[in-house]
C-alpha cells in the first residue's frame, strides 16, 4: 500500500530572475513549435502548396524530436547538471528558429523545424523539475508554470498574425529566436553553478512512496494519460488557427484579428493551470484529473456543430479544460518520484507520450481534409474519454495530501 511520508528539504535558493527565466522558457518552448501553425497558411502559399493541409505534416519531425529527444534529455539533465542544459535550451532554441526564418523550401523548413524540436525537447524533462525542486507547493508553482507556457501559445498566435501582417512569417521566427538568445546569455550569468548533480541522490524525496508495482502502474498510467492528453493538446493548439479561419469565414478574415481572438482564448484558458495547481496541492490528483477529463468532451462536441461567436464560446470552453488537464503529470512526478530520478522519469513519460501524439500533428491536415473539423472533434471528444478511463486506474492515495519539498 501507498505510504504519506513528510520529508524536510532546504527551500530553492536559486535567484529570482533565474525562475522567471525558468518559467519564461516554458514560454518559449510552446510558442516557437506554433509560429509554425499559425503561419502555416501564408508560407504553404510562398512555397507553391494548394492547401496549408498539404504542409502541415512537414512539422511532424518537430513534435517527434520534442518527444523522443526528452528521454536523452532528461538523462542528462540529471547526470550533468539541469543547468547547463538549460543553457543549451534557451541557445538552440534561438539560433534553430532563425534557421527556420531562412529557409527556402518545404524540406529545408522540415529539417528546421525538427532541429527546433530537438531543443524544445530539453525544457519539460529538465526545467520543470529544477523550478520544482525544493519548493513546498509543487502544484502551485506548475501551475504558474503551465500558464505562463500557455501564455506563450497565446503570443504565438497574437505575435504570429501581426508579424506576418506587417512583416512577413520569416520575422515571426527571427525575432523570438533573438530573444531566446539574450535570454540564454542572462540565465548563464545569473543561475549560480550546481553543486552536484541530481543524480547524486541528494535532493528532495516522493511525497507518496510506493510499492514497486504501484510504482509501475502509476508511470503506466501517468504515460498513456499523457498521450492522451498531449494528442488533444497538438490537435487543439495545431488546428485552432485553421478551424477559427474556417468558422469565421465571411465574418472575419484579417489574420491578425483572427491571432488576437485565438490569443484571448488561450490567455484566459491558461488561468485554468493556476486553478488546477492549487487545487492540487490540497486534493487527491486521480477524482480531479478525472473530473478535467470529462469535461473537455461536451465542449469538443458543441464546437463540432457551431460557427462563429457560439464556437468560439465552446472552443474556449475546450482549451480551458485541456490547459487545465496539463499539470497533471508533472504534479504525479514530483508527489511519487524522488528529485534524483525525475528529469529521466520525466523524459522516459514525454518520450512515450509525445511521440505517440506527434502523429496528431502528421494527421492533422489530411484528417480535416478528409472529415473535415467537425468529425474529427468527435474523435478527440472520444479520446478525451478514454484518458478518463485510463485514469481510473491511478493508485488511489491513503490519508490526508501532504507535500514533500
Amino acid at each position: 500500500m501507498p505510504e504519506n511520508t513528510l520529508a524536510v528539504t532546504p527551500p530553492n535558493v536559486f535567484p529570482r530572475v533565474v525562475n522567471v527565466l525558468l518559467n519564461l522558457a516554458h514560454a518559449i518552448d510552446h510558442m516557437f513549435l506554433l509560429i509554425f501553425a499559425t503561419a502555416v497558411a501564408t508560407i504553404a502559399v510562398e512555397f507553391g502548396f494548394a492547401s496549408w493541409a498539404d504542409l502541415m505534416p512537414y512539422s511532424v519531425g518537430a513534435f517527434a524530436l520534442f518527444g523522443l529527444g526528452a528521454l536523452p534529455a532528461g538523462r542528462l539533465g540529471d547526470l550533468w547538471g539541469r543547468r547547463v542544459m538549460m543553457v543549451i535550451f534557451f541557445f538552440g532554441m534561438g539560433a534553430s528558429a532563425i534557421l527556420v526564418a531562412f529557409t527556402q523550401n518545404a524540406w529545408q523548413l522540415a529539417a528546421a523545424l525538427t532541429l527546433l524540436g530537438a531543443f524544445a525537447a530539453i525544457y519539460h524533462p529538465v526545467g520543470i523539475p529544477m523550478l520544482v525542486q525544493n519548493v513546498p507547493n509543487p502544484g502551485a508553482v506548475i501551475g504558474l508554470n503551465g500558464l505562463v507556457g500557455n501564455l506563450g501559445i497565446a503570443l504565438a498566435a497574437v505575435l504570429t498574425g501581426f508579424m506576418i501582417k506587417w512583416f512577413g512569417w520569416r520575422a515571426a521566427f527571427a525575432v523570438p529566436g533573438l530573444i531566446s538568445i539574450v535570454c540564454g546569455i542572462i540565465f548563464a550569468i545569473k543561475c549560480p553553478p550546481e553543486a552536484h548533480s541530481p543524480s547524486k541522490g541528494r535532493g528532495a524525496k516522493a511525497a507518496v512512496r510506493l510499492t514497486p508495482a504501484l510504482l509501475i502502474r502509476a508511470f503506466a498510467v501517468m504515460t498513456a494519460a499523457a498521450a492522451t492528453s498531449s494528442i488533444l493538446f497538438n490537435f487543439t493548439t495545431n488546428g485552432n488557427s485553421q478551424l477559427l479561419s474556417e468558422r469565421f469565414l465571411g465574418l472575419i478574415e484579417d489574420p491578425a484579428v483572427l491571432g488576437m481572438l485565438l490569443g484571448a482564448i488561450y490567455a484566459i484558458a491558461s488561468f485554468a493551470q493556476i486553478v488546477v495547481g492549487n487545487l492540487i496541492d490540497r486534493m487527491r490528483i486521480k477524482p480531479l484529473q478525472i473530473w478535467v477529463s470529462l469535461l473537455q468532451i461536451p465542449f469538443l462536441i458543441i464546437a463540432a456543430h457551431t460557427q462563429q461567436w457560439a464556437m468560439f464560446a465552446a472552443l474556449l470552453g475546450v482549451m480551458i479544460f485541456v490547459f487545465g488537464s496539463i499539470p497533471f503529470t508533472d504534479a504525479m512526478i514530483v508527489r511519487y518520484v524522488d528529485d534524483r530520478l525525475r528529469s529521466r522519469v520525466a523524459g522516459m513519460r514525454l518520450t512515450v507520450a509525445f511521440g505517440i501524439s506527434s502523429a496528431a500533428v502528421w494527421m492533422l491536415g489530411p484528417t480535416v481534409k478528409a472529415i473535415g473539423f467537425d468529425k474529427a472533434l468527435w474523435v478527440m471528444a472520444g479520446i478525451a474519454a478514454v484518458k478518463a478511463a485510463i485514469v481510473f486506474w491511478l493508485p488511489d492515495e491513503p490519508g490526508p495530501v501532504k507535500n514533500v519539498v
